[in-house]
């Protein structure tokens, strides 16, 4: 069965809060972020969604973005408390060290919405990764957000570029 939030009954007064709940949301970077010397993953700070109590969403997005391959980068995402779900990557995989690599690995687990993978750099060559999901929020509203950092610390930075996004929809 198809899942719908929310649901639209005959005779319902239709609010402008009603109606903004059954869009979208989407969080795109309006600037460039460059992480060096750490390895320990915050959040971006334009990747980031208020989520409500008890309710289901599927979401999707793409990052750009650029890491050595001493660093790389490691993606995660934070819930809130009691939330479950699972996300998925397609990205750059290990051994994947230039641009001129004759094809590239490519990494494509299933995760737990709260655990993190790493994605492998290059010296000389921007990398994508397609990103999607679903959370299901427990009994607590919070933030739901991409957190981010080097792999390894290391000082050459790694950047998450503008444009990068997540698009974000309530379904229960």
């Amino acid at each position: 069965m198809a899942e719908a939030y929310p649901t639209f009954l005959a005779g319902q007064r239709l609010t402008a809060e009603l109606l903004a709940s059954a869009q979208p949301m989407v969080a795109r970077k309006t600037a460039d972020t460059s992480r060096a010397s750490t390895a320990i993953p915050t959040a971006d700070p334009h990747l980031t969604f208020s989520v409500v109590a008890n309710a289901v969403y599927v979401w999707q997005g793409w990052i750009k973005y650029f890491a050595d391959p001493t660093p790389d980068l490691q993606v995660n995402f934070t819930a809130p408390t009691g939330s479950l779900g699972e996300w998925h990557q397609v990205a750059a995989g290990s051994g994947t060290t230039t641009g001129a690599t004759a094809g590239y690995s490519v990494r494509m687990d299933s995760n737990d919405v709260t655990s993190g993978r790493n994605f492998y750099g290059t010296s000389d060559t921007d990398m994508g990764a397609v990103l999607h999901g679903t959370l299901r929020v427990g009994a607590n509203a919070g933030t739901f957000a991409l957190q981010w950092a080097q792999a390894s610390s290391n000082a050459t930075a790694t950047i998450l570029y503008t444009d990068s996004y997540i698009w974000m929809q309530r379904i229960a």
